[in-house]
């Protein structure tokens, strides 16, 4: 397995040089929020902007692994609100799609966005289904893929497991819809089990190693990271394990990172 981590545990709009620090912590890639590099990451996105930060993590022997918190600037859209929203929240998804492309990454990990709020479920997946129908064929030359995260009840009223998320990527049966698991979830659904890392193991491209609240790895003592490495290696899987921690320490935000790093390898290698 390869390990990454978050530009969100970096200091916001400017971690040139913690980023040439990451290869010296053992990290090979870096996941980018797009909100924690630019105050405007649609209408007011250059190109000039795109390859300055692609250019910085480069310099820093870095790999772009994707993006994810793709929402988090953009609140007024989402999957389940009026037609003219859907549009726009298609097209803000195409254009992160060509980001990631740009940058060279390959997931787009799609957390928020997505509470369905009086929707029933059944009529949730069924307009889900067909939204990423058209989201996988506008995207597809891209050569990249967006994967639903799984997220408690507690963070979100829809797709809370990988089955969930499995039900959507098999109905619509296209290279550009993928799985991701997520530390968190995973504990939180109670799939830390050899049955669900066996079902994920065909779709499954990216790992979020994280813990309740973004904190350090092993803070809560509520995630069995290792039992998590050890249904990896399992099933084979060799593409990234990102960390996904906010920034604790505006002071001195590697020192955290570095303590995660440590748990990363432990439980992960």
């Amino acid at each position: 397995m390869k390990f990454a981590t978050s530009n969100i545990a970096l200091p916001a709009y400017d971690h040139t040089r913690e980023l040439s620090q990451l290869r010296e912590m053992g990290l090979e890639g870096i996941e980018i929020a797009p909100s924690r590099v630019w105050r405007d990451t649609w209408k007011g996105l250059t190109p000039a902007h795109v390859e300055t930060y692609s250019n910085d993590i480069k310099k820093a022997g870095l790999q772009v692994v994707g993006l994810h918190s793709l929402f988090f600037d953009q609140p007024d859209l989402g999957l389940f609100h009026a037609e003219e929203t859907r549009r726009k929240t298609l097209d803000f998804m195409v254009h992160l799609s060509a980001l990631c492309r740009d940058l060279g990454g390959k997931t787009l990990i799609y957390g928020g966005g997505r509470m369905r709020g009086d929707v029933s479920e059944e009529d949730a997946y069924k307009r889900t289904i067909d939204f990423c129908g058209t989201l996988c064929d506008r995207i597809e030359a891209h050569g990249t893929c967006y994967c639903f995260e799984p997220l408690s009840p507690q963070k979100t009223d829809f797709i809370h497991s990988v089955n969930d998320s499995l039900r959507i990527v098999c109905a619509v049966d296209h290279p550009a819809l993928r799985v991701q698991l997520d530390a968190d979830a995973l504990a939180a659904s109670n799939e830390i089990v050899e049955e669900t890392f066996q079902k994920a193991r065909p779709y499954l491209v990216h790992m979020h190693a994280n813990e309740p609240g973004f904190e350090v790895l092993g803070s809560s003592g509520k995630i069995d990271h290792a039992a998590i490495g050890a249904h990896l290696r399992a099933i084979g899987y060799s593409d990234f394990v990102s960390i996904e921690q906010r920034m604790l320490n505006e002071h001195d935000p590697l020192q955290d990172l570095a303590t995660s790093v440590c748990v990363l390898k432990e439980s992960y290698q």
